[in-house]
């Protein structure tokens, strides 16, 4: 996991690291598929590509798919970002008004495949999917195999912090010292201040999650816990502690949540308020939160817990490990990956 910007590194909820390994040593070592969040209507004016990408971010594709149709990158939409160091498969609306699709062979390549195209009523929005599911091959691992597997069956049944992934941080993790440079007095352009306002917002609840993970209640209530709902971002609370909760903490129908910094009051209240207010007190992070406010964001909450769903694992080769398992939209294999050790992304050459 990246250091945060003290230099420290985000605690981890399972222990000490039981391997190391290598992954992406070919984009297909991490391979993503959209889950989608809808079917496509049938009807509209919107095509709705579903393509497999090879080494090519969504940026890129998005570039190549509108040239390819003949219009704006604006007509092009997509619900989620994906990475180009990986094998990766998602849905691309084009809107084409008189409903006639270019040739979709003449879209194919070696490294961008169209897999169904389907017509649709409207632009694909962002954010529009279910989440994402994962096959990531881990190369050279070194580690105890019995260890290894404990761990991963620990991390299917109790989950892992839900922090925000290395991505968020930009290339080289600076994105945090760019959004103090910003709120300050820098100007950027408006895609760059959508990106650093996230990396602010991501920082803060980093650190108070990693606060929660040293004091051990990640994954438990605290007096004055907000919930945030599974599959959903509806939170309630706070509320006297009950069995009830305790039971649907439990079936992981609803988690503690943490703060997404913006103006307003927060809604934690007692002992979750307390830690939330100390761990954010100090340099940089007064200044973070007080551009976060200035930006006009309004305070939300996130889960502070996230279970893998269907985690599988095998071993085709001796020191080879394959992790299946998918994940809800908004949330990182990579947070995953550090609850078992240090896992080094490589850049691949073909």
């Amino acid at each position: 996991m990246r250091p945060d910007a003290s230099g420290a590194t985000t605690p981890q909820a399972h222990g000490e690291a039981v391997l190391t390994a290598r992954i992406r040593s070919v984009p297909e070592d991490f391979a993503v598929e959209e889950i989608d969040a809808f079917d496509a209507s049938g009807a509209g004016e919107h095509l709705l590509l579903t393509v497999e990408k090879r080494g090519m971010n969504t940026a890129f594709a998005a570039k190549r798919i509108a040239a390819w149709a003949g219009v704006a990158e604006s007509a092009i939409g997509y619900a989620g970002l994906k990475d180009r160091h990986a094998l990766t498969r998602q849905r691309f609306s084009v809107w084409i008004p008189k409903r006639i699709s270019p040739d979709i062979d003449a879209l194919q390549s070696d490294d961008l495949r169209v897999l169904d195209a389907q017509w649709h009523a409207r632009k694909l929005p962002r954010g529009a999917l279910a989440g994402n599911r994962f096959v990531l091959t881990l190369r050279e691992v070194q580690g105890d195999c019995v260890a290894i597997e404990t761990r991963l069956r620990a991390i299917a049944e109790r989950g892992v912090p839900n922090y925000f992934g290395e991505q968020r941080f930009g290339r080289g993790g600076d994105n945090v010292s760019k959004a103090l440079s910003m709120f300050a007095g820098r100007r950027v352009a408006r895609e760059e201040r959508g990106h650093l306002l996230s990396a602010a917002r991501s920082e803060l609840f980093n650190r108070v999650l990693g606060a929660r993970v040293e004091a051990a209640c990640w994954d438990v209530g605290l007096d004055g816990e907000v919930w945030m709902l599974d599959g959903s971002r509806s939170v309630f609370g706070p509320e006297p502690w009950s069995e009830a909760l305790a039971e649907r903490l439990a079936r992981f129908d609803i988690h503690p949540s943490g703060p997404l910094w913006g103006r307003g009051e927060l809604r934690s209240q007692g002992e979750a308020q307390a830690l939330e207010l100390s761990t954010l007190e100090g340099a940089p992070l007064d200044a973070l939160r007080a551009g976060l406010e200035r930006a006009g964001l309004e305070q939300e909450r996130r889960a502070l817990r996230l279970r893998p769903q269907a985690l599988s694992f095998d071993w085709p080769e001796t020191r080879t490990l394959v992790l299946r398992f998918g994940l809800p939209a908004g949330c990182y294999a990579t947070t995953v990956l550090a609850e078992l050790g240090k896992v080094i992304a490589e850049t691949w050459r073909d």
